[in-house]
């Protein structure tokens, strides 16, 4: 994927310049053409923007033929589970937030992994009473929770599907059978060094005669997942959650090593939550996101820290601006690492972290370097809480899909690290969602994490997808991304870039990532200027190389009337938008 390269330009051309602290002037979002193919938004239109071709291929036919946006998702989420297992699959876990065209309302639907009933706070120490280490609990049994999305989707569907269930799942069906060839991401992921890679259902499924994995461009058929898609459509959720499948999965978690507690009602009595969504105000626009047990809340703090700086006026040329946003980023982080948990089970003090004097109080914390790691605050409402590290790999999926009457999904959904657990059913890769809990459920001073294992507790989530609304509540933009505890300050990056600076979708997407959180400043140091990374240097601020899976942020936003999609470049993926009725899409992107 050619990257965009107007936005570099800019860089290339006043980096020098910009190390000074004078905003740097940046282009409107008329004065230049956006880099990603735009569409009438009038009257509605079909739209998918999606990590992988086949799934937004799968997508858009669901489109043509008359079904809605939630429909298409399913179709999505359905490939997305065979081209794309490293990241996301029916085996885990989703958030969805909805915008209904004809009420100009906001939903969320939580597919969050719940623990099952057998879990137990101190699962993940061992004898010594230390945290396991993170490569051994991740290939463990007790790994996974009980996976959320399929249940979820059948919610949303059930609540705004236009199309019959059972014929959702026939494109995934027949690649599955037929198969597809394995994409130079795919194919990336099982030539790097992740645990999950030794794991004996991954070198099973991906394995060649000769012992070695699969590479890009090899031919990849799964017979077992089109085998129990056939039996998805036909019964509904209960091909999961009931049966012969679900059998399968409590006795693969109950196979060493670490056997996991999951039973067989356990799965049977998931069930999914239909929340309100959290909206908070960015610049012009209302943005609505997850209420917890995902960070969403981290997400409008860290906007509404950015509100009360100048970053608005500046740009990606103007290291300042990076500056700013790292500072804000290590604040909102100290927040929600200290709070963020399942609001069944903790006190989650979301109307004191969003409080104006509260933001203003926090706000005031960044100054001209970049000094130590900032502590958590005490919004009102505040519980007694230890902060904890827990840790998020990247493995998760991020995509987008709008209908003709204007509705739209904005869905991130995740196996949680590359293919889970590494333990297979039925040709879906099962989640470990469980080590996103915090190993120790106590700090040293014997004080609670908010985040720590209880039965039937749903796991603190970094996945934020967003939804943009104007001054009127029509639907104004669409925003998310993979990428784990970074996932905040990959959209967070994108938004400001996409909604503040006027960058076309495309450019603010590729722009450079930085993650700032505690004492870590992590990002694409090789994409950044030299001048601007001297300067903010200068400002404390050591950027180190990021982690390995980057982001995977999509997003949608309607300027003048029109719909600017644009896709993660560094990873495969493609915008179809069409009008209603259309028998082709009118504009792709190629991988």
């Amino acid at each position: 994927m050619k990257l965009v390269g107007s936005v570099w330009a800019i860089l290339c051309a006043v980096a020098l310049a910009s190390c000074a602290t004078t905003p740097a002037r940046q282009p409107s979002a008329t004065s230049q053409p956006s880099a990603r193919p735009q569409a009438s938004a009038g009257a509605g239109q079909n739209f998918v923007v999606v990590s992988n071709p086949l799934a937004a291929d799968a997508g858009m036919a669901v489109l043509r033929r008359g079904g809605s946006a939630v429909d298409a998702a399913i179709a999505v989420q359905a490939m997305l589970s065979l081209v794309e297992p490293q990241s996301s699959g029916i085996g885990g876990g989703a958030f969805l937030t909805y915008y209904d065209g004809r009420s100009r309302q906001v939903a969320v639907y939580d597919g969050r992994e719940t623990a099952p009933a057998g879990a137990s706070a101190d699962m993940f120490l061992d004898a010594t009473g230390k945290p396991l280490p993170f490569s051994q609990a991740v290939l463990s049994g007790r790994a996974t929770g009980v996976p959320g999305a399929v249940r979820m989707l059948k919610l949303a569907h059930d609540e705004h599907g236009t199309l019959p269930w059972a014929g959702l799942f026939g494109d995934a069906e027949r690649t599955a059978a037929e198969g597809f060839l394995v994409s130079p991401r795919l194919g990336r992921m099982l030539g790097g060094r992740f645990a999950e890679l030794e794991a004996p259902d991954v070198r099973a499924y991906f394995g060649r005669p000769d012992g070695t994995l699969m590479q890009a461009g090899d031919r990849l058929r799964n017979p077992a997942y089109a085998a129990f898609l056939r039996r998805l459509a036909a019964q509904g959720p209960d091909a999961l959650y009931a049966g012969e499948t679900a059998q399968r999965i409590v006795d693969r978690l109950a196979a060493g090593p670490l056997p996991g507690s999951m039973t067989s009602a356990d799965l049977a009595g998931y069930r999914p939550v239909k929340r309100a969504a959290l909206c908070g105000p960015f610049r012009v626009y209302r943005v609505c996101v997850p209420p917890p047990p995902s960070s969403g809340v981290g997400m409008l703090e860290l906007l509404a820290l950015l509100d009360r700086t100048d970053i608005a006026r500046r740009g990606p040329a103007d290291p300042q601006a990076w500056f700013l946003f790292a500072e804000a980023s290590r604040i909102m982080y100290a927040d929600r690492d200290l709070y963020v948990g399942d609001p069944a089970f903790v006190s989650v003090p979301v109307a004191g972290l969003l409080a104006p004097a509260y933001i203003a109080e926090r706000a005031r914390l960044i100054g001209d370097r970049a000094g130590p790691p900032p502590v958590a605050g005490t919004p009102s409402g505040a519980p007694a809480a230890a902060n904890d590290n827990t840790r998020e790999p990247a493995g998760t999926s991020h995509f987008i899909v709008g209908d003709a009457a204007g509705n739209v999904v904005s869905i991130t959904t995740t196996v949680e690290s590359i293919f889970g657990s590494g333990r297979m059913v039925d040709g879906f890769f099962l989640n470990n969602q469980m080590t996103d809990f915090s190993f120790a459920p106590r700090d040293a001073q014997g004080r609670a994490m908010a985040n720590a294992v209880a039965p039937g507790k749903r796991p603190r989530s970094s996945m934020t997808p967003l939804v943009m609304l104007d001054a009127q509540g029509r639907f104004a933009g669409a925003l998310g991304s993979a990428g784990g505890n970074a996932i905040l300050a990959y959209v967070g990056k994108s938004l400001v870039a996409s909604a503040a600076w006027g960058l076309p979708m495309q450019e603010a997407i590729a722009l450079p990532n930085l993650v700032a959180r505690g004492s870590s400043f992590n990002g694409e140091v090789t994409k950044f200027p030299a001048p601007v990374l001297s300067a903010l240097a200068d400002r404390g601020i050591a950027l180190q190389p990021g982690q390995g899976e980057d982001s995977g942020v999509h997003g949608v936003m309607v300027r003048d009337g029109r719909i600017d999609g644009g896709f993660d470049p560094r990873r495969e993926g493609r915008v179809l938008i069409e009008p209603p009725g259309a028998a082709a899409p009118r504009a792709a992107v190629a991988r």
